[in-house]
Formats: C-alpha cells, structure tokens, sequence
C-alpha cells in the first residue's frame, strides 16, 4: 500500500460541519407524531419496591401512557452481561466469578439510587417529566453497603442475596516466586494506595429515539451509543426480532470515553415503548440522570509491595486489589483482569503475586473508561515505585532506567495470559528511549538543579513520572465495507463508530491509499448496523487496528476487482494495471489512463454489450485480531503547590509515546490531549462521593470539579513510532493512552514537591483541601 496520505497531517473532514453547528446528536433526531419518555428512579441505595401508585400520573395532561415491569413483563429480558471468561485465561487463573441479571425496570428490589422504578410517555418531555413526578412509590428501605473492603467481609448487608456473599469477581495469580524474592531482598517497601471513582462526563448525555414500522415489523432506533451492534444485540431477544429487522444508528456523539459502551435500560426502553405504542419515542437524559444513572468508574484500592536489591533491581511486586463494581457486575472479569495484567507495565520483575477481590456495593455500577483498570494499576505501581526510589536514596528517573525492559528483549514473554485468553507478550516498543525522550523534554536535569534554590526562596516545585504499556485494539474483528458508485465514488462503512476521533478522516485516508482515489473521494460511515451486518463498535483503543486492518482488505478486494476489469478495458494483463489519483493507466503508458468512472460504467451491462467485467465494486471484511497490541509512554508532570492553599499547579506536562505507525499526527496530538485532560481530572479535581447511606453527593456539575481550560498547561507530545507486526497497518490503538498515566505522575510531582515536609500521596484526586490535610498531618508528625 502507498503511504500519500497516511501518516499525513491531514485536517479533519468532520469539522467544518460540527464548527457550523451542523452536527446531528441525538437530541437533533426529531420525528412525526414523536412522544416523550421520563423515568422515575429510586431514591434509596437499596430499598424493596412494595407498589407501585401510577394514577395520577396516568391521569396528567398529555400523557399517553405509564409503564412498570408489570405492564412490559412480555418484553423485559435481562440486560446484556459482558467480561466472560475466554478459555484461554481460565486454563490459568481459577476465578470465582458472579453476574446477576439487572432488569429495565426494576423488579422487586432497587440497589442503588437512580435505578428506573417506572417509565412515563407523553407528548413533551416537559409533562412526561411532571406525571413521573407524581408516581408515589410504597417503599421499604434495607440496609446498605457502600464500602467496598466492608462489602467483602462477613456479615455485610448482600446486594445480591442469593450469592450469599458480595464478591462478584476473586481471583489470585502469581509469576515466578514472590515470597522468595521478598525474602532474600534487601529492601522492601509498602504502601495501602487508594483510586477514587470517577467518571467519563461525556459533553453530551446519553438519549435514544425509537420508531417501529408496522407494515415490514422493524424497528429503527437512534441512539447515542458506542456500540450499535451491540445494541441491536440486545433488542433481538427481548423484542423477539431477527437483527435485521432491527436497525441501529449512532449519529454523531459529543463524547463516549466507555460510559456510552455499556448495556442501559433507556437501549431497550425506548424502542419497547415505540413498539407498544406504535409511535416514535424519544428520551434524552439529563445531567442529574446522567450522574446516577450512566455508568461510573475507577474505584480501587492497593495495598501493594516490591522487593528490591540495594542497586534498585526490582525482584518481586505484591499486591491485594480491591474493586468496587458497584451494584451489578456488568463487565465481568474486564476490570479486574485488566488491572493485574497491566500491573508490571514496562518494568522488568520477573516475579509478581496478585489477590484480587472485586465486590458488589449499592452503587451506580461501574464500567470500563478510558483506560480500564490500567490508570488505578499504574497509579499503584509508579506510586511505590517513587517510594521504593526514595528508600534508596536513588533519582527515581535512574531507578527505572535500571528496570526498564529493554528494546532488545522484545517480543517480551510474561509467561501469562492477556484477558483476551493468549498469551501476554509485549510485540513491539522502546519503553527506555521513551523514558530518555521524555525526560529530555521535561528538562529533568535543569528542573532539578533549579529545585534547590526555589525550595529555600519558599516556592515548592515538583516533577513526576509515569510509565506504562497499555494492550490496546481487543478484537476479534471489526466488520468494514467498501464499494465504488457510478461515479467511482467511494464509501467506506464500519460498525466503528467515532465520538470525536475523527474516523471520518483518518479512515478516508486508510482508504484512499488503499484504493489510489483521492482523499475526498472517500465517505465514511460509521455505527449503522444497516450497512455492515456484522460489529462490534468503539472502546479499548480498538479502532484503527481492527477497522483500519478490515478496511485495507476491503479495498485490496475493490482494488483487484477494479484492476481485472480495467486490464479488460485497457486490453493489458493486469499485472501492468496501476491506480493512482482515480485513474486507471497502463504502466509505462500514461496516455493510456481513465478515470475509475469509465472502469465502473465499462463493466455495466448494456443492451449491445456485456460489461467488461462483474460490476460489483464492492467487498465485506472482517479482519481477524486475535490478541492486542502494545502501546506505551512515559509522563512526565511539573507542578508547584502553594503550601499555604494546598493549590496544585501543572506548570509543564510531557508525553513520549508510541502507538506503532501514525495514520494522522494531528489527530493522534488530538487524542493525547484529551486524554491528558482527563487524566488530570482524575488526579486533581474529580471524585464521585457517596454517604454511607448510599446517598451521591456529587450528583451535579456544581458539585463533581472537572478540569476546566485554565487548569491544563499545554500539552507537549514527542511521537516515537514502533511499528506492530500484529496487523497490516502497523499501527497500535492511542484512544486511552492518555488518561492513564496522569493521576500518577501528577501524584508523583506533588510528592517530589513536598518532599521538605515529609507527606505522601496516597489516594486520588490530590485536591487542594488534601493537600492541606497532608501538610497538617505531617506537621503533627514532627512536633510530636
């Protein structure tokens, strides 16, 4: 394949039209005759639903009509389950694994609040909402639990009675001998390190739009999601349909980050009540809604170990994990797996012991957001890794250099399965020229120099730094396919779907190499399970591996049907066809060339004449990826903490990275800055808080802090390209990358920044009020 547009700073197509004000989300999805939903939720974290009183709320102006489980008992089916166990992984690790069924509307008890009790339909969202507001529930409250190490242990209120316990995923795994590594070890070092659970807060909510068409029985739904086929996946059993009389579309997102990857009550809700009603339904959520009731994430705690030589080898890691999962579990063993296989990063330890306990609370569930475990894992590990430097008197940038792996090492065998069930074997990367990169760029050497002096002048200024190496690009596959118009036109369809990565840019330019069309030639449609049959859609960093890999074989079959019919055409053997710029030339004879328009017309049947060749420009792939690649950076982070406020500054934030070959520099800048924002959100400033009753009390925007423009230094990037041999392109997944690394690194800076004060940092978001606190705690300690 030529390389004229990837790898090419090409500006993103889907912009001009989102800068007009031209976009279409879900909430611009407007049809006749169209109804509202509403939904009431419960108020309680954990209360059984004695009845249920809908009268009032029937009887309000406008309403058509009030629907409970009882009402759509024919139609509710569980909510899809993911996180399986693939049999690869379980031949290794022995997992004590539990996912209850969550319904779409709650059937006899709720476990958390703002699960849906009742649904209301009426002809604005305005009074649908005023007669949900009239429902009165007959409630019996029951004790919750909230904490998740409680949550674990005897005699704790059950979420999920008939487990007869609150773990929802267990498991213990080792790799070499840890004990014996701790045991001949000449330091070792501890510390109990704490993740807060935080969210996605896409720009815009969630929100569905459902029509049913009575004369062919199919039913078309919008619906702001990052997983269309997934979608119609679940809507199958529950309305009784073949999927393809189920129609799926993902118009533009503002944002998914995974909260808009799971399987919700609204999915099936809407397009139910479209059904039962036999009119278009429309729900769009709220900020409040969006809270409590869209998934949330992160929430761990480590109590983790290394063991080390006095020249900073690292021997052994050990670490007891726990998860909070929330009320379901959702995702499976996703989260927790994620976790431990991320653990080691780039770090070469060749012994590690892991006790993993993931527990149920009546809690919003949890899943996957931009990074999926691994921001809480390498938060843990380059968190004790800083310590472990510090109890040897050693730079922490030098004592990971001494336990970084080597290029030379790679392919890298960790002698244990990925989640997807093969082996765990980093393919391609130079995690140390990363480091060095980084560093470089930081201007560590001058930083600290300069710290010294800053320190005694009373201006406290620190630098951090975080390393990881992130599986990316899950598969199996992702579908793609591409044909050719009259025009020689061409469209490219995946079950991908962007929600601000500019697929619609970097895909046409995948493509338009592939194909030898120019780049605006190329349409891209992505999400719409009418054009690809078979998907899986957009998380884990997947995108360009696997679609971008299905797309270059679609277009190598176009591209070889097009040169047999030109060859036709053209009366040469194909082996002398060339394709460039949309046209069709003999080589060494330019004058020769056609427009790919003639090639399509050509081999149209007429009535004189048969075609030149099968008019069907057109092909269906479905890459195989059997297991991930590897991507990886290093961070590093400079702040300044006033001492008096406990404000933590980001003066500087640097990221070395590799994510194999780039299709687009700029949108590759794209995704780590946004990435990096989110990171810093998670390290700074955000935090979803219950009470102990089960209460949120971050339910709204003036209460969860996200980072706003004034909090992010500019972001500078260095590109360090590995390319992967796992797929065609040899490119690697980068959607996630930048989340995952800076609440470490940012940690790690206002540790190095206080380190006169004798504080560390063990739990997330390092807030000013936090800061304050350790300042006091530490005071305490040495006047005592």
């Amino acid at each position: 394949m030529g390389a004229k547009y990837f790898g090419a700073a090409v500006k993103r197509r889907e912009d001009p039209r989102f800068l007009r004000g031209e976009g279409r989300f879900i909430d611009d999805v407007v049809l006749p005759g169209m109804l509202h939903a509403a939904f009431v939720r419960s108020p309680h974290a954990h209360a059984v639903v004695r009845k249920i009183h809908t009268e009032a709320a029937a009887a309000a102006p406008g309403v058509t009509r009030v629907f409970t489980f009882a009402d759509l008992e024919r139609w509710m089916k569980p909510l899809p389950l993911f996180g399986a166990v693939p049999a690869g992984l379980a031949a290794v690790v022995k997992f004590d694994l539990r996912q209850a069924p969550q319904w779409a509307l709650c059937r006899e008890r709720a476990r958390y609040v703002g699960e849906i009790v009742a649904m209301v339909v009426a002809d604005s969202p305005e009074r649908a909402q005023d007669a949900a507001d009239l429902i009165r529930v007959d409630w019996e409250p029951l004790p919750p639990v909230v904490d998740m190490v409680r949550a674990g242990e005897p005699g704790s209120p059950l979420v999920h009675p008939e487990w007869g316990t609150n773990i929802g995923v267990g498991f213990s795994h080792a790799l070499g001998d840890a004990d014996a590594a701790f045991a001949r070890a000449d330091v070792t070092v501890s510390e109990t390190f704490s993740i807060q659970r935080y969210v996605g807060m896409p720009l815009e909510g969630r929100g569905a739009v459902a029509v049913w068409d009575r004369r062919d029985g199919t039913l078309t739904t919008w619906n702001s999601t990052q997983v269309s086929h997934f979608v119609q996946q679940g809507l199958a059993p529950a309305l009784g349909l073949p999927p393809h009389k189920i129609r799926v579309i993902a118009p533009d997102l503002g944002g998914g980050f995974g909260t808009k990857a799971s399987g919700y009550p609204e999915d099936a809700l809407v397009p139910i009540a479209a059904v039962a009603l036999g009119r278009p339904v429309k729900w769009i959520e709220s900020r409040r809604e969006h809270m409590s009731g869209a998934a949330h994430a992160r929430h761990q705690v480590h109590a983790i170990s290394l063991a080390a030589t006095r020249e900073g080898v690292i021997l052994a890691v050990r670490d007891r994990i726990w998860l909070d999962l929330g009320a379901y579990n959702v995702w499976g063993v996703v989260l927790p797996y994620n976790t431990v296989a991320h653990l080691i990063g780039p770090h070469r330890i060749k012994s590690m012991r892991v006790d993993v306990r993931a527990v149920v609370t009546h809690k919003t569930p949890n899943a996957p957001y931009r990074g999926a475990g691994r921001p809480e894992t390498v938060f843990a590990m380059d968190r004790i890794v800083d310590c472990l430097a510090r109890e040897l008197g050693m730079d922490p940038a030098e004592l990971r250099r001494r336990n970084y792996i080597r290029p030379e090492e790679l392919p890298y065998d960790f002698g244990m399965p990925y989640r997807d069930g093969n082996p765990l074997v980093y393919d391609t990367g130079d995690f140390p020229l990363a480091l060095e990169k980084a560093l470089e760029a930081a201007d560590y050497r001058q930083f600290r120099a300069e710290q010294p002096a800053l320190r005694a002048r009373g201006v406290y200024r620190g630098i951090g730094i975080s390393g990881y190496v992130e599986g990316t690009a899950i598969g199996p596959f992702e579908g793609a396919t591409v044909k050719l118009d009259l025009a020689g036109r061409v469209v490219v369809a995946t079950g991908a779907i962007s929600s601000g990565q500019g697929h619609e840019t970097s895909f046409a330019q995948v493509a338009a190499d592939a194909l030898g069309v120019p780049l605006d030639w190329v349409t891209v449609v992505g999400g719409d399970t009418a054009l690809v049959p078979f998907g899986v859609g957009t998380f884990a960093s997947r995108s360009a591996v696997t679609a971008g890999s299905s797309i270059v074989d679609a277009c190598r079959e176009v591209r070889g049907k097009l040169v047999r019919a030109a060859a036709a055409l053209l009366e040469a053997a194909s082996d002398d066809i060339e394709i460039d710029d949309g046209r069709v030339f003999v080589k060494g004879s330019p004058g020769s060339a056609v427009d790919l328009a003639r090639v399509v017309q050509a081999s149209i049947p007429t009535f004189a004449k048969p075609g030149v060749a099968s008019p069907d420009f057109e092909a269906s792939a479905y890459h195989h990826v059997p297991t991930v690649t590897y991507a990886s950076a290093v961070h590093v982070a400079q702040v300044e903490v006033d001492v008096a406020s406990g404000r933590v500054t980001l003066l500087r934030y640097i990221v070395a990275h590799d994510c194999g070959r780039v299709i687009n520099p700029s949108i590759v800048e794209g995704q780590v800055h946004g990435g990096v924002a989110q990171g810093v959100g998670g390290g700074l400033f955000e935090e979803m808080v219950y009470d102990e009753a089960g209460q949120l009390l971050t339910g709204s925007l003036m209460d969860y802090a996200v980072p706003k423009a004034d909090d992010l230094p500019l972001i500078e990037t260095v590109h360090l390209e590995c390319p992967s041999p796992r797929n065609p392109l040899g490119v690697k997944g980068l959607g996630e990358g930048g989340a995952i690394s800076p609440p470490a690194a940012i940690a790690n800076a206002v540790e190095d920044a206080l380190a006169p004060f004798g504080v560390r940092v063990t739990e997330t978001p390092v807030s000013a009020a936090r800061v304050v606190a350790l300042l006091q705690a530490a005071r305490s300690r040495q006047s005592a």
